[in-house]
């Protein structure tokens, strides 16, 4: 039984430490973790919902993050929302210039 536990627990120590670096990768993704203060709390609402809004407002008006869009699409720029709206606009109408 001995021998059997000494040609396994290399393997088993491997598998511990593979999953603790995923798991580590997944807390990464995650992100920072939450604040624990009431005052912090409401920084971070306040901070998410101020991004928000600038996020909706550059939609609608055809300004686009090329930061978020390039993350959001596996690196590969696109536009979307008012900023696809406002290039076709211009592409409509460019002849009449």
């Amino acid at each position: 039984m001995f021998t059997h536990i000494k040609h396994t627990l290399p393997e088993i120590t491997n598998e511990i430490k593979a999953k603790q670096r995923e798991t580590e990768d997944d807390l990464k993704d995650l992100g920072p973790t939450m604040p624990l203060g009431e005052t912090e709390k409401m920084q971070l609402l306040w901070n998410m919902i101020t991004d928000f809004i600038q996020t909706y407002k550059n939609t609608i008006s055809g300004r686009y993050d090329n930061k978020r869009v390039m993350n959001s699409h596996g690196g590969k720029a696109e536009l979307s929302g008012g900023a696809k709206i406002k290039m076709s606009f211009y592409g409509l109408y460019q002849e009449f210039d």
